[in-house]
């Protein structure tokens, strides 16, 4: 199942149109009044009117999800994102989460990449799908501190940054800057998901199994680039988010791999 949540009106039907492509059962969206849900969509896509726009909505409402539909895979995101995972032209969602299963794991880490339009100029949102643009470095990584044990490492869980959130991060607010996401998960002993992205489970928040490195996804996303342009649109509007690191997003996994943003594992 997955779960849509729109927080404006911007290309809701092509993310709609793309997780159905990758093959999920059904797709829940979650529209907020006034926005105009699209029509004529297939049977197996639900409209749901939601404020998805208050504080801890879009917790409130995957938890609601996970107590509801036991031993289900759910994933969740927001609309102008789309996901991609190791070969996923050729094999739908119900292959990988199949393979997830078979080596126990429940949850998938999935990091959040940021596509922007390649000239804001002519596209003052900074969503554009022809020219849209990633960043193909300056990605890393920082332990995740346990605090109820003198602040050691823990396990397999590690802070991810890197996008227009590391190269803009005074426009960012520090709690909203790492680009880690359970964005996939197994509803199954009712985890619960936490407003800073993390489930209870901790298990749920690991990046790789404990016996070797497990597959990886990431959700191409212009949500960053969106509130970069409506909290600060002058300092990018002729300029842009363009810079050395910068390269033409693909539409294709292959790329995502190739550029280690994603990685198989043990699944070929």
């Amino acid at each position: 199942m997955a779960l849509i949540f729109a927080e404006d009106d911007v290309e809701i039907r092509s993310t709609i149109a793309h997780h159905l492509l990758r093959g999920f059962k059904s797709v829940l969206v979650f529209i907020p009044s006034p926005i105009a849900a699209p029509e004529n969509l297939p049977s197996d896509v639900k409209i749901i009117q939601y404020n998805t726009l208050a504080n801890g909505a879009v917790p409130q409402a995957i938890n609601v999800v996970i107590n509801a539909a036991p031993d289900i895979w759910v994933y969740y995101c927001y609309n102008a994102e789309y996901l991609f995972y190791p070969f996923c032209e050729p094999r739908n969602i119900g292959e990988l989460l199949e393979f997830n299963t078979s080596e126990d794991r429940n949850a998938m880490m999935i990091f959040v990449i940021d596509l922007y339009a390649a000239d804001l100029t002519t596209t003052p949102n900074a969503v554009s799908l022809v020219d849209a643009m990633i960043d193909a470095t300056g990605y890393y990584a920082l332990a995740r501190t346990d605090p109820d044990n003198h602040n050691s490492p823990k396990e397999r869980q590690l802070n991810f940054y890197g996008g227009l959130r590391w190269r803009f991060k005074q426009y960012a607010p520090k709690t909203q800057r790492r680009i880690d996401r359970v964005a996939l998960f197994l509803c199954k002993r009712r985890p619960q998901l936490q407003t800073d992205e993390a489930f209870n489970n901790p298990e749920y928040n690991t990046y790789t199994g404990a016996w070797h490195n497990s597959p990886s996804a990431a959700i191409l996303s212009f949500g960053a680039a969106k509130a970069l342009q409506v909290n600060a649109p002058n300092r990018f509007a002729h300029k842009g988010f363009q810079w050395p690191g910068y390269a033409p997003f693909e539409w294709r996994s292959e790329q995502l791999l190739q550029l280690g943003l994603i990685e198989a594992g043990q699944w070929f």
